[in-house]
């Protein structure tokens, strides 16, 4: 029982940067995608299409603070909490990072065809964005409650 409690303890600790990889990675190529295919209907504009795809990438950075702050010794009574906390929110950034990279790709296409609506399309990236900031709020605030020993 407690083998099974130290893997569920350091899964725990690892999801939320594994997990905030796996969608930004996603979200990064389906933006950078839509990025690519903009400068290849476009005269100009290029950085923002570039920049715009690497929006995805900060669900990675929050991951790596959750993990930082999960770590430690992994105990029977921690186990549990390190467990939920750092998997649910690891699931957290990663449907984040990929709808994200999904409302970016929206925002660089309807961007090429009406250049004017770029800034006002990335609203809905940014309430996504904001998810995913609860998320990591929540997994910090959380995280102090589990007991070390």
């Amino acid at each position: 029982m407690n083998a099974l409690l130290s893997v569920l303890g350091w899964t725990g600790i690892y999801a939320p940067m594994a997990l905030g990889a796996i969608g930004s990675i996603i979200g990064c190529a389906l933006a950078g995608q839509a990025a690519i295919g903009a400068m290849l209907e476009s005269d100009g504009g290029y950085g923002r299409f570039v920049g715009v795809s690497a929006m995805p990438s900060s669900q990675v950075v929050y991951g790596i603070v959750v993990m930082f702050t999960l770590n430690r010794p992994v105990t029977p009574e921690a186990a549990a909490g390190l467990f939920a906390i750092g998997t649910l929110s690891g699931i957290a950034l990663l449907f984040s990072a990929l709808y994200q990279g999904r409302c970016c790709a929206s925002a660089i296409n309807a961007a090429k065809a009406k250049p004017e609506i770029f800034g006002l399309s990335l609203a809905p990236a940014a309430m996504v964005e904001g998810f995913a900031v609860f998320a990591f709020i929540f997994a910090l605030v959380l995280s102090a409650g589990i007991t070390a020993a």
